[in-house]
């Protein structure tokens, strides 16, 4: 059975990155982050047009770290507590001892392995506390360097399953053979 109570909520932190849990007080840095066209370009539906809308993203956010179905955190960089991305276990299947990953990252601080730290914490989260035992993540076809930090995380393409017709994502899965 897998492990899914986030309160207190899980702080995360490797040599260079603090994930912490989202504030209200996140809103504006996340309204820009959502709003960048950077950010924006393999993703559909993700972008905010308002800080109302941001504000609303946040309390559904908490509202499922509070229920325990989802946990996001808020990426930032150690000494400095700059907002720099957000990472995610969500779409969790107690069922089926799953979950899905999906991240972001300030396209300012791409090319510096933040987001491969980030995601080694939270694929040792994910499996190790919370004892998933398949963490699958969506990446858009074309989103090369999203591709290669999954297969660099040993994350297979998987051909078996498709997103539907018109969508341009392709599916990775990560399963953790010792539980």
């Amino acid at each position: 059975m897998i492990e899914t109570r986030f309160t207190p909520f899980p702080i995360l932190t490797t040599d260079r990155l603090i994930l912490r849990q989202l504030e209200t007080t996140d809103d504006k840095d996340i309204f820009l982050h959502r709003s960048d066209d950077r950010v924006n370009k393999y993703l559909e539906g993700f972008r905010h047009t308002s800080i109302e809308q941001t504000q609303e993203f946040i309390a559904k956010i908490q509202k499922e770290i509070v229920n325990n179905e989802s946990v996001l955190w808020i990426i930032t960089q150690r000494g400095t507590n700059k907002f720099i991305g957000t990472i995610c276990l969500w779409n969790i299947s107690k069922i089926e001892c799953k979950a899905e990953t999906g991240y972001t990252l300030n396209p300012d601080f791409q090319g510096m392995g933040y987001m491969q730290e980030a995601l080694v914490k939270v694929l040792d989260f994910g499996f190790n506390k919370m004892k998933l035992r398949k963490i699958e993540a969506y990446t858009h076809k074309d989103n090369v360097n999203s591709t290669k930090l999954l297969l660099r995380n040993k994350f297979k393409l998987d051909t078996t399953r498709k997103t539907g017709d018109k969508s341009k994502d392709i599916i990775f899965v990560l399963t953790n053979e010792t539980v």
